[in-house]
């Protein structure tokens, strides 16, 4: 169900340029004595946590309880970018998340994730946010076929992490907030390495936020100026490479390109949408056909081309990318007729960018695609 949540494996280095980095530069509002030029809040959570049978090949995995305590820290956003009221100022959070799953089999696992926590409801005493947000894990027991070949939910040390949580803060005195969440934790290495089933953990939250400012009080307000580039097009031009494991026996990594033109445009301040053509060469695919073809016989052409629509949410110069293919030619059929994306993208400049997506097919991840570009 959520192998794709794997998305944007590895993508953490572009996340967190784009968060850490490039947002709170843009903005010339200097902070007063009384508003704190962005606001921290320190938060120490403990978690208890099931797995998630999806597949039955996880199932004699499934049986513990794991739990689990995070360190984090978050800058308030206060309007020294436009984006931060567009979205009522949301929190920019980095996340440190130990979990035991009391297995011998799994091990423990510790991550490190950069996140966005969005409010729904804020009054001067509480606060209602749902939280997104990515980075990587490791694990210290992995698949292992002669050591540990029973742990067929994680393939290899290094994994993504993708978190989603609903989070309820009460202030308990001045600076000192209760926090009760439910959420969801998922570790996977998006197809780099099989087995790659990944785990999923529905997770109750407990724990104390410490705020450096209560209530919170923007240093900017919200204005309706609009982007300059609203209801402008564009086209995008990229090529992306990455590696894929076919299977647990062969432990080959194989390179899959693919190259893009994509025309996209500007709707409001928040999205771009996008329709496209791309094409694909998977050589694991020729791999693949060697191993099952009679002999003599001409193989099919594994190179695929797709015609896709997506859609962009922007946070300034980061943007959450998604997209829905459907292949044009497709020789060999290795797969269903679509394919899905997600991915976050960066823009360095206003031409170059970078991105990290991930390619999965039904829900199955497929590959990470190291991607770079150029906007005209």
């Amino acid at each position: 169900m959520l192998q794709l949540s794997s998305f944007r494996l590895l993508f953490a280095g572009v996340l967190l340029l784009g968060l850490l980095l490039g947002v709170p530069l843009w903005g010339r509002a200097q902070p007063t004595a009384s508003v704190p030029a962005r606001p921290v809040i320190v938060g120490a959570y403990a978690q208890g946590s099931f797995i998630i049978a999806h597949t039955p090949a996880v199932k004699h995995l499934a049986v513990s309880h794991p739990t689990g305590f995070e360190l984090n820290v978050q800058r308030q956003t206060t309007g020294l970018a436009p984006w931060h009221a567009w979205y009522r100022y949301p929190k920019i959070g980095l996340a440190l998340v130990y979990y035991d799953y009391h297995n011998p089999v799994l091990g423990q696992s510790y991550a490190a994730s950069i996140y966005l926590n969005k409010t729904f409801l804020r009054t001067a005493r509480q606060e209602l946010n749902f939280r997104l947000g990515t980075g990587l894990g490791y694990f210290t027991n992995d698949f292992s076929q002669e050591t540990n070949h029973k742990n067929t939910i994680i393939g290899s040390h290094l994994n993504a992490t993708l978190q989603m949580r609903v989070e309820y803060d009460l202030a308990v005195s001045e600076h000192l907030g209760l926090l009760v969440g439910l959420g969801l934790n998922h570790y996977s290495n998006g197809a780099t390495t099989k087995p790659n089933f990944g785990i999923n953990l529905p997770s109750v939250v407990l724990g104390l936020n410490y705020h450096q400012q209560r209530p919170f009080r923007p240093m900017l307000p919200a204005t309706d100026d609009k982007p300059i580039d609203v209801g402008r097009n564009f086209l995008n031009l990229s090529t992306s490479l990455g590696y894929k494991q076919r299977n647990e026996s062969d432990q080959r990594k194989y390179l899959v390109n693919s190259v893009s033109a994509i025309i996209g445009r500007r709707m409001n301040r928040k999205s771009n949408l996008l329709v496209g053509v791309e094409g694909f060469y998977d050589r694991s695919l020729s791999a693949e056909l060697r191993d099952t073809v009679r002999a003599g016989e001409r193989l099919p052409d594994v190179k695929k081309a797709g015609l896709l629509v997506g859609h962009e949410l922007l946070f300034g110069r980061l943007a959450v990318v998604s997209h829905l293919g459907f292949y044009i030619y497709n020789p060999y059929k290795s797969n269903k007729f679509y394919y899905e994306r997600l991915g976050l993208k960066y823009h360095f400049t206003d031409v170059l960018f970078g991105a990290v997506d991930l390619k999965v097919h039904r829900g199955a991840a497929d590959v990470i695609e190291w991607k770079v570009g150029v906007k005209l």
